[in-house]
C-alpha cells in the first residue's frame, strides 16, 4: 500500500516539497500534511481499513491518538477495527487524557499518529497513558520517517527516510530559502 498512500497523499496535495520546520524543529525538503486527506471521507476511510489491516494479529482493546492532528485517523482506524478510541490533548503544554477518559490498569492500547518524525509525541503520549497504568501494544500511523529508529512496534502505511538538517546546520537555510512551518502559514525566521 505505500505507494498507494503516497498517490493519494500527493492527489490530497498533503505532500509539500521546500524548506520546513517540522513539529520535532528539524528542517526538511519534504512535508507530509496528512491533514489534507481528511477533507475526503471516502480516502480516509481507505486509509483507516489499511491501518487497522496493519494491526490485525496485535491483542489491543482501545486506540489512543495525540489530539489534533491524529484524532481523526485515530478514530477512522478504531471504527474499522471495531476498538474504543480515546484521545489525549495538550494542557499547559502537557499531553493528558481528559475528558472524563480513562483506562482500566493493564488494558492494552495502540497509539495512532498520522506522521512519526521523532516520536517524541508518541513518548509524550505514553507519558499521558502511566498514570493509568496501560500497556501500549503497538504504534501505528500512516507515515514513519523514523524507518524504524524509535525501538517502538510501528506499523506504518509509508515508510521513508527523507533527510532532516538540524537547524544550526541546515542547507536550505544557508541557501536563504524561505522557512515556513505548515499548518501554522506563517513563515519563521532561518537560522544561518
Amino acid at each position: 500500500m505505500s505507494g498507494n498512500v503516497l498517490e493519494l497523499l500527493e492527489k490530497a496535495e498533503g505532500v509539500l516539497k521546500g524548506h520546513f520546520c517540522l513539529t520535532s524543529g528539524l528542517h526538511s525538503d519534504i512535508y507530509f500534511q496528512c491533514a489534507k486527506l481528511y477533507q475526503y471521507p471516502d480516502l480516509t476511510e481507505k486509509i483507516g481499513k489499511e491501518l487497522a489491516q496493519k494491526l490485525e494479529g496485535i491483542e489491543f482493546d482501545t486506540i489512543v491518538s495525540p489530539a489534533i492532528g491524529a484524532v481523526i485517523m485515530g478514530y477512522e482506524t478504531a471504527k474499522q477495527a471495531g476498538k474504543r478510541n480515546l484521545f489525549v490533548e495538550r494542557k499547559d503544554g502537557k499531553m493528558e487524557l481528559r475528558r472524563g477518559y480513562s483506562l482500566d490498569k493493564g488494558e492494552k492500547v495502540v497509539i495512532i499518529e498520522d506522521v512519526i518524525t521523532t516520536a517524541r509525541t508518541i513518548n509524550e503520549t505514553i507519558e499521558a497513558l502511566a498514570p493509568f497504568r496501560a500497556e501500549v501494544a503497538a504504534v501505528g500511523c500512516i507515515v514513519d520517517r523514523t524507518c524504524g529508529k524509535t525501538g517502538f512496534n510501528i506499523k506504518s502505511l509509508l515508510q521513508i527516510d527523507p533527510v532532516t538538517y538540524d537547524p544550526s546546520d541546515c542547507p536550505l537555510c544557508r541557501e536563504g530559502l524561505p522557512l515556513v512551518k505548515p499548518g501554522s502559514r506563517v513563515e519563521v525566521k532561518a537560522s544561518v
